[in-house]
């Protein structure tokens, strides 16, 4: 008689193979009602309940991993490597084991899904960055653990979310330049490459509708491939700023306009988003909204250890403000 396993419970169930563990040795982290059904399903397939019993941790540390998108390590260590690494360091005050999977494009395109998740490795999964709809949509349908996505919102997945204040950040980094005189503003960022750079360009667009300004079209510029790769076109007409979506960018932007032999911020001024040094950007000081990493961290580990707790939490998003970073890339 083939022996019976946790995986396939958790097939005949619909749930995670952790959850089976937890369920079967008394862990916590499952209803009474699911536990009880567990059980009962794991004592007709005929699994050795001694085996489980021999299995049982004296203390549970919850395992949860984080998947990334290749498309946000295409260039230089990225802002998502930092984000990562507060997770790190929150998983050790929340006593839990965090790990990370990269989910390569041809993975995604083929819809295989992440390792960690198959093979039951994790209780829950932090999505970090954006991930293609369809692809997200097969994930939930498939996998049974907790999701909390981490810097991207989608309202259609409804699901757990914590994202940075993007829309309002980038309204208070408009009025900034309006504040100083500065009135023809470039958007540099590809609207559709994430919900991010969307939010910043509408808080962007607010700014200038409350000041009766027009965004000028041609000032609304692509800043990456569909890789990730950063490549921005200055236009011939050149604006008195470039508002940058993230500090890769207008560090990129700043390298362009020197090789003009114009000079940042006496002839022109640049600014970014999140306030992270990136390498070719390191001797650049560039004025920037710096976004809280730290309790964007947190929150998302809170989310997903909660709805361990309780799998009928109601959903929730969550919106962490920042704040702007003075340097020296705007004319004063």
């Amino acid at each position: 008689m083939k022996k019976v396993r946790l995986i396939d419970i958790a097939n005949e169930l619909g749930v995670s193979a952790v959850t089976v563990h937890n369920a079967l040795t008394g862990n916590k982290g499952v209803s009474a009602a699911l536990r009880e059904k567990i059980c009962s399903t794991a004592k007709q397939m005929g699994y050795d309940s001694a085996q489980a019993q021999q299995r049982k941790e004296p203390e549970q540390v919850r395992k949860i991993g984080t998947l990334i998108s290749e498309r946000y390590l295409a260039e230089y260590t990225t802002y998502y490597w930092k984000i990562y690494q507060e997770l790190a360091l929150a998983a050790a005050e929340y006593k839990c084991m965090t790990s990370v999977e990269i989910l390569k494009y041809e993975q995604e395109d083929t819809y295989e899904f992440p390792q960690m998740a198959v093979e039951g490795m994790v209780d829950g999964i932090i999505v970090l960055g954006e991930i293609s709809r369809p692809y997200m949509r097969e994930l939930k349908s498939h996998l049974h653990v907790p999701l909390v996505f981490l810097d991207v919102y989608d309202r259609d997945l409804v699901e757990d979310a914590v994202i940075a204040d993007n829309f309002y950040g980038m309204y208070q980094m408009t009025q900034y330049l309006f504040d100083r005189g500065l009135r023809n503003l470039s958007y540099v960022g590809s609207l559709h490459a994430s919900s991010s750079i969307m939010d910043r360009y509408c808080g962007f667009t607010r700014a200038h509708l409350e000041r009766g300004l027009a965004v000028r079209k041609e000032w609304v510029l692509e800043d990456r491939d569909g890789r990730g790769f950063i490549h921005v076109e200055l236009p011939a007409e050149l604006p008195e700023a470039f508002v940058c979506n993230c500090d890769l960018t207008a560090g990129a932007v700043i390298r362009q306009l020197e090789e003009r032999g114009l000079r940042v911020p006496e002839d022109v001024s640049v600014t970014g988003f999140d306030n992270y040094a990136y390498p070719v950007c390191t001797d650049q000081r560039i004025t920037t909204y710096e976004v809280n990493t730290r309790r964007m961290a947190q929150l998302a580990l809170e989310k997903i250890l909660r709805r361990l707790e309780d799998p009928n939490r109601k959903r929730s998003l969550e919106i962490v403000s920042g704040v702007i970073i003075e340097k020296n890339s705007v004319r004063q």
